[in-house]
């Protein structure tokens, strides 16, 4: 009678564990399947930074312009222009990817960024892909980047320590 009873306790038990782990397969099939080319990536991150960065040539080019007669007025320009510059890129980097999945430079490639199991990314990992993550992967003189290359699921240095993947839609 007790192996009745323990045997009905073990087989919910195997078949959750089974089902587990074929949802788990699954999901790196899925990511597999769709996950991001290298070069569209690279395309995207091209994008996100030549934003940032064209705010700051932008302000300069206004502190240039002004900086012949009014010194306030060129530094002010320029402070203008790194806040600004900041400010779109926490909104890049940050918030548009926990609300949507992506910047804009992976919408204008068609990425996403998601979780490794699927789910939609949250703040605190976009937080540690987007400053921790970005900050090793260029203290490596750029071979965190390259990891996406070359790993088997395109998942670069900050994707890893995130827990993210970045995928085709």
């Amino acid at each position: 009678m007790s192996t009745g009873v323990e045997q009905g306790r073990a087989a919910p038990r195997t078949v959750a564990a089974a089902q587990g782990r074929k949802a788990a397969a699954v999901v790196r099939a899925r990511t597999r399947s769709v996950r991001a080319p290298f070069s569209l990536r690279c395309g995207a991150l091209l994008i996100d930074y030549t934003l940032v960065v064209g705010l700051i040539a932008f302000s300069t080019l206004l502190a240039r312009l002004f900086g012949e007669g009014a010194r306030d007025t060129s530094d002010a320009a320029l402070t203008f222009g790194y806040f600004a510059a900041a400010a779109v890129a926490a909104l890049n980097f940050l918030v548009l990817p926990v609300f949507t999945g992506r910047t804009l430079g992976k919408w204008a490639t068609g990425l996403r960024v998601e979780l490794r199991d699927g789910d939609p990314l949250t703040f605190p990992r976009a937080l540690v892909r987007h400053t921790v993550g970005y900050l090793l992967s260029l203290l490596t003189v750029g071979l965190g980047f390259l990891v996406a290359a070359f790993s088997r699921d395109g998942r670069a240095l900050h994707d890893l320590l995130a827990g993210t993947v970045v995928v085709r839609e």
